[in-house]
C-alpha cells in the first residue's frame, strides 16, 4: 500500500508539532511556499498558537501554550465582562 501524500499545511503542521523553532527562510525554501506568513496565518486560524520571534538574523516561528492575560482576553471578547472581572480589583 502507497502511503497518503501530505498536503503543504499537513507537512508544516508536523514540523510545528515537533516544537522546533520554524525560520521563515526553512518554510520558503523546504515547503516551496509563496507566503510563509499567509500559511502560519492559516494554521493560526485553525487554532494553533504559533508566536513571531524576529531578530537581525530574520524571523522564526515557534508553537507555544497561550498565556493567561491570552484566554482571559479571548473569553472576554467571546462573552463580555461578565463573571471574568478581575478579582484582585
Amino acid at each position: 500500500m502507497a502511503k497518503a501524500k501530505l498536503s503543504k499545511t499537513e507537512k508544516v503542521r508536523n514540523l510545528f508539532s515537533k516544537g522546533n523553532t520554524v525560520t521563515w527562510k526553512s518554510l520558503r525554501s523546504t515547503f516551496d511556499l509563496r507566503s510563509p506568513a499567509q500559511m502560519v496565518g492559516k494554521l493560526r486560524n485553525e487554532g494553533m498558537m504559533i508566536y513571531e520571534n524576529r531578530t537581525s538574523a530574520g524571523v522564526a516561528y515557534r508553537v507555544g501554550s497561550p498565556s493567561k492575560a491570552v484566554i482571559a482576553a479571548g473569553q472576554t471578547a467571546l462573552f463580555g465582562t461578565q463573571g471574568y472581572a478581575n478579582a484582585n480589583a
